[in-house]
């Protein structure tokens, strides 16, 4: 696909004084920040749903899935905003105002005992306590989904504020926005470091009421901090509605069903170069769905025939509006075969925080590692990568490939669903080696932990994280560089959305499978649970949505982006 773009000669404008490195810092500050945060409640949010809200083992889970699904799904929303009212800098410091109001409607429930369930003491107790009365839990479902509306605005908007200050069309700024998102990478991993270790640590011995004071004061900062660097961004202007634009093209197709599409692409309609703003992209006609889907493709390209009846978008689109359906239609695949590894993700989350309650968890001489900071183990592993990979493997890299990237998106997002795979598979090794010390030692039925170090999930969290790592950053960027400049920020949110979809399907896959296979995690007790064998079955599963992948990502094809002066006629092909 070629994209055209109007570049102004002569001196340079104002504007290339801003953006770079320096203002990529406050993007990294609020993304640190506000994860540190969202990351925190999202690994011990059950513990205060059982404990203090006296919400049962299943609605404490099932809330807690449904809260970070929605953060997840609502980026859409986030993304949509930020591309067709707002610029992506408004987007994230209004979103992120309404996420400081979210934990704060927590901070004072969690403080004030009126505003909460009286609470149990003992787990003997819990079908006798009191459930939270109506207010009590609109007040605690306010607090939550305002948090979860507020982190989806910012994750949808804040990587792609970050990227624009790298310009693509630049070559020594180009290869910069592979860099800012291996370092937003990092920001994050920081900021959830410190959550759950931290912030996890606050609420389980000093109380809730503090915990989500600390959250609410670090979001408050990370609005602060992010609003700093207003004067030194590339702010982007709303382009309009992307949504409009894509229906816009289905029903001008529709109504010129009848139409002879032109071989032509010069007879289709475009806006020409004088009526083109300076920003604006001229996305040239292509033919990736001729091979498989000519009938689709021309169904498409007919939203362009110029007709004495069109008048209207709605009768009469431009190419590049065509265009841009089809690279949405055509990024939709890859985005579908990533999901299955965040499922992946939500089981290793869960279980193996379950895994971890069974065993030694006793460091540096007594030091007892709390439950929820178990996740700490991958984020870790990431802290360490990400630089080696930025520093040592992208050089190395670029050297062989030619790249500047080092290696392209798609075969980064392949790397991390291969290692994904072998983290479902060593994760199934070290579930029956625990399984069979609980056998060695006679217990099974025991509740006192197991002789053997919770460590032992560093493996299948080390492989896990250098997945993640590939396979986040690699979607994220992807989504980014292929998506029109009019859809930025909704493109970043659909990379967010492969979480939401695979927090919502693991519950699924929990169901499905204990039904067909009889009830291998139907127990209660983890030591007689075949959470092994789900493991492989998993790590084969991942193996198979590689293979799908796989076809996926041979049959897509890249934007190709030309720059052409101010003035000229045409794009050259």
């Amino acid at each position: 696909m070629g994209i055209c773009k109007d570049v102004e000669t002569g001196p340079p404008r104002r504007e290339a004084k801003r953006g770079g490195v320096r203002a990529a810092l406050f993007v990294y500050a609020m993304e640190g920040l506000e994860n540190m945060a969202f990351v925190a409640n999202a690994v011990s949010l059950v513990t205060y749903f059982y404990g203090y809200m006296n919400f049962n083992i299943t609605k404490s889970a099932t809330t807690l899935t449904n809260f970070m699904g929605t953060a997840f799904l609502l980026t859409l929303f986030g993304g949509f905003i930020s591309d067709t009212y707002l610029s992506r800098f408004k987007t994230c410091v209004l979103f992120g105002c309404i996420d400081v109001v979210g934990y704060a409607l927590l901070t004072v429930q969690a403080h004030f005992s009126q505003l909460r369930p009286s609470r149990c003491t003992t787990p003997e107790q819990m079908d006798q306590c009191d459930a939270a009365d109506s207010g009590q839990a609109a007040l605690l479902f306010t607090g939550l989904y305002l948090v979860a509306f507020g982190t989806s605005g910012v994750k949808a908007a804040l990587p792609a504020l970050g990227a624009d200050q790298f310009d693509e069309n630049d070559p020594e700024e180009a290869p910069l926005i592979s860099t800012f998102f291996n370092w937003f990478l990092f920001s994050l991993t920081v900021g959830g470091i410190f959550g759950v270790t931290f912030v996890v640590w606050i609420s389980s011995n000093q109380g809730w009421d503090l915990a989500f004071g600390i959250s609410t004061l670090a979001v408050l900062f990370a609005v602060i901090f992010v609003s700093m660097g207003k004067s030194v961004y590339r702010h982007n202007a709303p382009k309009g509605s992307p949504i409009t634009r894509i229906v816009q093209v289905f029903v001008a197709a529709i109504r010129n069903w009848g139409l002879p599409v032109p071989e032509k692409s010069q007879e289709l309609h475009e806006i020409h170069d004088k009526e083109v703003g300076m920003e604006k992209e001229i996305l040239q006609r292509t033919h990736q769905f001729r091979k498989i889907f000519i009938v689709f493709t021309r169904f498409l390209d007919r939203a362009a025939i110029v007709s004495t009846a069109s008048g209207t978008p709605w009768r009469m689109c431009t190419v590049t509006q065509i265009e841009e359906t089809k690279i949405l239609i055509r990024m939709l695949p890859i985005f579908l075969s990533t999901i299955f590894m965040n499922t992946c993700l939500a089981q290793l989350q869960t279980f193996s925080i379950q895994q971890g309650t069974t065993m030694d968890r006793n460091i540096l001489g007594g030091f007892k590692v709390p439950a929820p900071s178990i996740p700490v183990i991958p984020l870790i592993f990431m802290f360490i990568l990400i630089p080696l990979y930025e520093r040592i493997f992208v050089p190395l890299a670029r050297k062989v490939t030619g790249i500047p990237t080092g290696i392209r998106h798609l075969q980064r997002i392949g790397i991390g669903l291969v290692l994904s795979a072998i983290s479902m598979a060593v994760a199934g090794a070290v579930e029956s080696r625990r399984k069979s010390v609980a056998i060695q030692h006679n217990m099974v039925d025991s509740l006192d932990p197991l002789p053997i170090s919770v460590f032992w999930l560093g493996f299948q969290y080390a492989i896990f994280g250098a997945a993640d790592m590939f396979t986040l950053v690699g979607l994220l960027e992807f989504f980014y560089a292929e998506s029109s400049k009019g859809m930025k920020s909704l493109g970043t949110a659909i990379a967010w959305c492969s979480f939401a979809f695979g927090y919502y399907t693991s519950t699924v896959v929990v169901e499905v499978v204990n039904k067909v296979s009889g009830g291998w995690l139907a127990s209660n007790n983890l030591n007689r649970d075949k959470l092994n064998y789900f493991y492989w079955l998993l790590a084969g599963l991942s193996v198979v949505n590689f293979g799908v992948y796989l076809v996926c990502a041979s049959w897509y094809r890249y934007k190709k982006v030309e720059v052409k002066e101010l003035g000229s006629s045409a794009c050259d092909e």
